[in-house]
């Protein structure tokens, strides 16, 4: 293992955060709260520790798969302990593992919180909580590939691992130029947002932050009620627009950008995300529709959940744990669905349930004619093997972290449906669950116990579940 190569890397993403950190010093500066002062504190810490690991350039800077999962894997860890240190420092947060599961839920763009009055957080922290969503919605090292050269095309190894879905694939020739791509569309989507917003009457302030967790698909609020204390229906509408936005596969996007609109239409896995939120629209706003004024805001209310729900973003209008259990039901399973793959959205990705759903129609085809041969595809194009093996082991993993996260916080004692929805609502990156963990409650009541585990499933939900599990094989630190 090039472990050089590593701490360079990590050294890297402790520059990077220091950098970020930037953002809520402002914010403090402008408001006058002393809260900003922690920020400088670990800003410096972060810089110092850095610089000392990446004065140097190593000699070998190639690297392979294990390097890349490791790197990833660690730097998630690094980014969320620097992280957690302001709320944990300055008071806002005692507890050292409220503040780690806080910031992981921030950077994972989970949104589960343990906070029971958000309000009463200073601005700066406000702001930082939400900036966590939008740096950890594309992914850090995939920055860190937009600015920095490393070796051959081993690079690779780093954007597989951070970017969600079963494969990854260059838009360019270049990892570093496909990394610059997909921040500048990142980018210009975030600050269009920012511009509706307030051309809505939304303050600058309320709208960086809610852009911040839109396009992060994270939907930490900064009001207790969350998106419901914007009344209105426009507010709401422009976030539910963005939402589904982020949950498409930015191929998709740079499709678009190079004139290749047709292609860009024809992106199965594209429609078949629009078929699901548009069938879960329909079904849930008849189900509700008895409890709104109006059929227009059954709708309204039932778009806005499933965005929220579907592209693991967490924000709510309504405390959707009221509705019909048919309703809750349909949002568990989208939960589960999730968004596309390559988008900055979790779950299990539509482009895998696309793609197990066919693999089970080819069997039962193949057991009505043996003899027949028949190819998986996926745009046109046949599925290799080794994608469909990768998408079988993942829900092999899946599966047994879920049940495992599912069984140790049972011991808290709470109903099943708190449990069952808590453990979904962390490992697929989504935020609210039902009952104990809904929209109108949050995760504080919850052990530390229950509280790490949790951790561990939102960073190994947002990393696709195996960089998190090779930090535990012995063979990952082997040298050969």
């Amino acid at each position: 293992m090039n472990k050089k190569v590593i701490v360079y890397l990590l050294g890297w993403i402790l520059n990077i955060e220091a950098a970020f950190m930037l953002l809520p010093c402002i914010v403090a500066l402008i408001y006058k709260e002393t809260s900003g002062f922690w920020f400088l504190a670990v800003l410096a810490a972060c810089g110092a520790i850095g610089f000392l690991c990446t004065h140097k350039k190593p000699e070998n800077m190639v690297f392979f798969a294990k390097e890349g999962f490791v790197s990833v894997s660690l730097s998630w860890i690094i980014l969320s302990f620097f992280g957690a240190l302001p709320f944990y420092l300055s008071g806002e947060i005692p507890r050292f593992e409220d503040a780690m599961f806080e910031v992981i839920s921030g950077f994972t763009t989970t949104g589960a919180s343990i906070l029971t009055d958000v309000e009463s957080l200073s601005k700066c922290m406000l702001m930082w909580r939400s900036f966590t969503h939008w740096i950890g919605g594309m992914g850090v090292l995939v920055f860190i590939l937009s600015i920095l050269p490393l070796a051959g095309g081993y690079n690779m190894y780093i954007m597989k691992a951070e970017s969600p879905g079963p494969s990854v694939g260059k838009l360019v020739p270049r990892v570093r130029t496909t990394a610059k791509i997909l921040y500048g569309i990142y980018l210009f989507m975030t600050v269009l947002e920012i511009i509706l917003l307030l051309t809505g009457g939304m303050s600058l302030f309320d709208s960086l932050a809610i852009s911040f967790g839109t396009a992060g698909t994270g939907g930490f609020g900064i009001k207790n009620n969350s998106m419901a204390f914007y009344n209105s229906y426009y507010l709401q509408g422009i976030v539910t627009v963005f939402m589904i936005l982020f949950g498409v596969n930015f191929n998709v996007y740079y499709l678009f950008l190079t004139r290749h609109p047709k292609e860009a239409l024809r992106n199965e896995e594209a429609r078949a995300y629009i078929g699901i939120i548009g069938a879960a629209i329909l079904l849930i706003t008849v189900n509700i529709r008895g409890g709104f004024d109006s059929l227009f805001s059954a709708f309204h209310h039932a778009a806005f959940q499933v965005a929220s729900i579907i592209t693991t973003t967490g924000y709510s209008t309504v405390d959707f744990d009221l509705w019909p259990e048919f309703s809750k039901w349909i949002l568990v399973l989208l939960m589960f669905i999730g968004a596309c793959a390559g988008s900055t959205g979790g779950g299990l990705k539509v482009s895998r349930v696309v793609i197990l759903i066919k693999a089970v129609k080819k069997e039962l085809e193949s057991l009505i004619h043996p003899r027949s041969v028949k190819v998986l595809k996926l745009e046109g194009k046949p599925v290799e093997h080794t994608v469909l093996r990768s998408i079988n082991t993942f829900l092999g993993a899946y599966i047994v972290i879920f049940i495992s996260s599912v069984l140790i916080v049972s011991l808290d004692n709470f109903d099943f449906t708190t449990n069952f929805t808590a453990v979904a609502a962390t490992f697929n990156n989504i935020g609210p669950g039902l009952a104990e963990a809904g929209p109108a409650r949050n995760f504080s009541h919850f052990s530390p116990l229950s509280k790490y585990v949790m951790m561990f499933d939102m960073l190994a939900g947002r990393l696709e579940v195996f960089p998190m599990l090779l930090l535990f094989a012995p063979s990952t630190w082997k040298n050969n």
